[in-house]
């Protein structure tokens, strides 16, 4: 069993993220525009370091992804714009807001299931952001079963006729949601038995 995380590894790798940022001619030429490419690539080969398990393989793509947030977060640092502190401080204020049930446990309505702590999420996500639409504030660049799940999700409604094949593929997605299942996942799957 590995020790507890003391903190000390971060603050020696934004130490080296800004010292590459300074000294490196590639490093200091890039923005957080030129990254976008390299966030999406490392997010995919974390999922596939999922996909297979290894955990090994899990933990340096978790490194990657880390280099990226930290490589973002120097670059705004830079602009006078926020710090990684300010990226932390953010979602730790959420985590707080958005876990009552964790962080203020005297409250009435205490979740007693997975699926009342998710609903309660949503609930206070709405209230933290609200949508005029049930596509407000999804991505378009999201792969599209991810996006018609996060749509279905938040109540877009598959057509009952599905006559061409955009429609039944929302019928399909539709379903697997009904049933818990994540349809990326479960097509990833599919075509990896294949």
């Amino acid at each position: 069993m590995t020790a507890p995380a003391s903190g000390e590894p971060l603050l020696e790798f934004l130490a080296v993220m800004r010292q590459l940022r300074a000294e490196c001619p590639w490093k200091r030429e890039q923005t957080h525009r030129s990254l976008a490419r390299y966030l999406l690539e490392e997010t995919h080969e974390t999922l596939e370091a999922i996909d297979t398990g290894d955990l090994e393989h899990l933990r340096e793509e978790l490194g990657d992804l880390l280099l990226q947030i930290y490589f973002h977060a120097v670059i705004a640092e830079e602009e006078g714009a926020f710090t990684i502190d300010d990226v932390a401080r953010g979602i730790t204020e959420k985590m707080y807001r958005r876990n009552p049930h964790v962080f203020a446990p005297d409250s009435n309505d205490q979740p007693q299931d997975a699926a009342a702590v998710d609903k309660l999420w949503q609930a206070i996500k709405e209230r933290d952001k609200p949508r005029s639409s049930p596509t407000d504030g999804l991505p378009d660049t999201l792969p599209a079963l991810l996006y018609a799940a996060k749509a279905i999700e938040r109540g877009v409604t598959a057509p009952e006729n599905a006559a061409d094949l955009g429609e039944r593929l929302l019928t399909l997605v539709a379903e697997a949601v009904a049933a818990g299942e994540d349809p990326e996942q479960a097509l990833r799957d599919a075509v990896r038995r294949r």
